[in-house]
Order: C-alpha cells, then structure tokens, then sequence
C-alpha cells in the first residue's frame, strides 16, 4: 500500500489546526484502504499556542510528527524542512486554514496512481477574500513573470500540491537559501496535471501574509528566476546617456548658431533628480541580486530545529 505524506507549515494557527486536522482525517478515513498517510506539522516560529496543539495531536495519533523551528524562518523553510522529513511515496503541502479543500486529495491520488503524471497541482479560479490592490499586483506580478522567465508560472498556482517522490527529491536537491517553491516546482520539470478550484475563506485565524510580505516574495520570485532586471537596468542606462548626448549637442548647437542662453536652473534640477532616481532605481536592482549572491555564499542553515515529537521531553536535538 502506498504511503502519503502531508505537510503542513503552521505559523500562529492554533485555531486552525483541530479544525484541518479533523477536516483531513475524515479524507484519510474514506482512503484508508488505497493508502497509508502520516501528517508533519512543521512550526513556523509561532508565537501563539500552536505548538501546543501539535503536541496534542502527537500524543493522540502516532501518524503526527511536527517539528519546530527555534524562530520564524519563513513559510518556504517550513515547507522544505516537511519535504526533507517526508517519507511517503507521495508528498502533499497543504496550509493549514482549508482555504485549499483536502477534499481533492483523493482525485489528485487518483490521477498519479492511474495516469503518466509526476505531480497534481491546483490552482484558484477566484481570489475570494483579496483586497482590490492584491488582486491588481497579483495579477500584474504573473503576467510580468511569465513573461521575463524562462519556466512556466501558473496563473493563480496554489502550494496545494500531491508530488511523487522522485519529484520531491529533485526539489530537495536545489538547497539554496532563497526559495520560491512556485518556481522550483516548475524548474525540476515533472508532467503536471492542474486541477482547477474556487478558493474558499480562512476556517479561522488571520491570515500571515499582508501586501508588504507579498510585494518581498513577488521580487524574490523575479530575482530567483530572471535576470531580465539586470538587462531592464542596462538598457535604461544606455538610453538616458543617449538622451544625455542627443541634449548636448542640441543646447551647443544652438548656443554657437543662434546665441540661444542656456536654460535656468529649475530644469536643470528637475533633470538631475530624474536622472538620479533613475540611476537609484537600476543600483537597486542590481543590489537585490548581490544580496541574494551573498546570503547564498554564507550557506546558513534553511531552517534551525528546537523540538520534534520524538525528543519533546528532553526539548533537544
């Protein structure tokens, strides 16, 4: 019988977890005769009594497992510290809140067992419970991407995915410390069947991630996976010197042809303050990249453990 891994990153969820816990075993129940599964809950760093339920669920059910982080490192960390602990010939990531019904987990099992596909992904056809600012940069963000990288990036693409465990291990294999999961998935290649959903509201909690969180993992998905920045910044370079040249030999031109006097001193400010915050503009840019190369260089750990199920009393690795 085939083993299924769920892994769920937790970050101040305590009031979701009884209720996707509950949600998920009733899945389980109904598929107890097609597969094995075990949950691994990974703690993100919560401030709240959400260790505190995952201890609970441990004690209940040997097939729960958590780890938990020394601090919060970020939901991708937790979700390559739950693939590094998998063990299933299946791996699944789920979050925690239902937005993503487990109720596909089934049919997405369906289709690896009977079909040629690697991977079940899904992805939302709404955006219930956005802001009208997110939905314009969310929408925006993935029509700039698609275009400047050269991976496919799913409209809509959720993190609710079922993964064969060959695919796991080549996600695995990519250890670098700035992850964007969306686009590794898409990197390591794997036939993908997408399954299509109308995302549903947080079963409780709030959610983690407010536009500022959003806007950082946005441009860590274009620095992660396009170097289009980098030529954006050259090209503009290229041009405003272009401009520079064009100007000059236009106001000397007709300073000695037609004793035209230069202009005063507010155009010349105005021209200087765009040049200048054009010149910031593309050092950031290529800033963003350096700081990317050198958290690399240093090869910090992806995530730090505190406390797992098996070593919850001595509270030690």
């Amino acid at each position: 019988m085939k083993k299924i891994s769920i892994v769920v990153p937790c970050h101040n969820e305590e009031a979701s977890i009884p209720l996707f816990y509950k949600t998920v075993n009733e899945i389980t129940e109904t598929m107890k005769k097609k597969a094995d599964f075990e949950f691994i809950f990974v703690n993100d760093g919560s401030t709240d009594k959400t260790l505190h339920e995952l201890r609970n669920l441990a004690d209940k059910d040997q097939r729960v497992h958590y780890i938990s982080f020394s601090r919060n490192f970020g939901k991708e960390s937790a979700m390559y510290a739950g693939l590094e602990s998998s063990t299933g010939d299946y791996v699944t990531t789920m979050d925690a809140d239902l937005q993503d019904p487990p109720s596909l987990l089934e049919e997405m099992f369906t289709i690896l067992e009977t079909e040629e596909y690697d991977c079940v992904a899904t992805k939302s056809t709404n955006r219930k419970g956005y802001s009208f600012l997110r939905k314009f940069f969310t929408k925006w963000f993935y029509k700039v991407i698609g275009k400047i990288s050269s991976i496919e990036m799913v409209p809509g693409a959720r993190d609710f995915r079922l993964m064969t465990r060959q695919m796991v291990d080549a996600v695995l294999s990519m250890q670098e410390y700035n992850r964007y999961s969306k686009g590794l998935f898409s990197f390591v290649g794997f036939d993908t069947k997408w399954i299509e959903f109308e995302i549903e509201e947080r079963v409780a909690g709030k959610t983690n991630f407010n536009f500022g969180k959003l806007f950082s993992y946005a441009v860590e998905g274009i620095v992660a996976f396009s170097t289009a920045p980098l030529v954006f910044a050259a090209i503009v370079g290229f041009v405003f010197c272009l401009i520079a040249v064009i100007l000059i030999t236009i106001i000397i031109t007709k300073t000695l042809i037609w004793g035209d006097p230069v202009g005063g001193w507010p155009s010349m400010a105005c021209i200087m303050f765009l040049v200048g915050g054009v010149q910031l503009f593309c050092t950031g840019i290529i800033g963003e990249y350096l700081s990317k190369t050198y958290l690399e260089t240093k090869k910090r750990p992806i995530y730090i453990i505190k406390e797992t199920e098996k070593n919850k009393r001595k509270n030690v690795i």
